[in-house]
């Protein structure tokens, strides 16, 4: 059987692995120079899933 909090703590950090790749291949990334940039750049990691479905995500500031 899975240890409950291993499982807990694995779980999130799998998801901001998936986040932080796909954000990279999505070129959230290069122009991190702003803080619209930057807010983007975050919610991309943490929606990944709307990123590969298409969903375009920029935060104007």
């Amino acid at each position: 059987m899975v240890n409950r909090p291993r499982l807990s703590l694995l779980l999130p950090l799998i998801w901001i692995v998936i986040g932080l790749v796909v954000a990279a291949t999505h070129h959230f990334f290069e122009h991190v120079g702003t803080i619209g940039a930057i807010l983007s750049a975050i919610l991309a990691v943490l929606l990944w899933p709307l990123i590969l479905l298409g969903v375009k995500i920029a935060i104007v500031i």
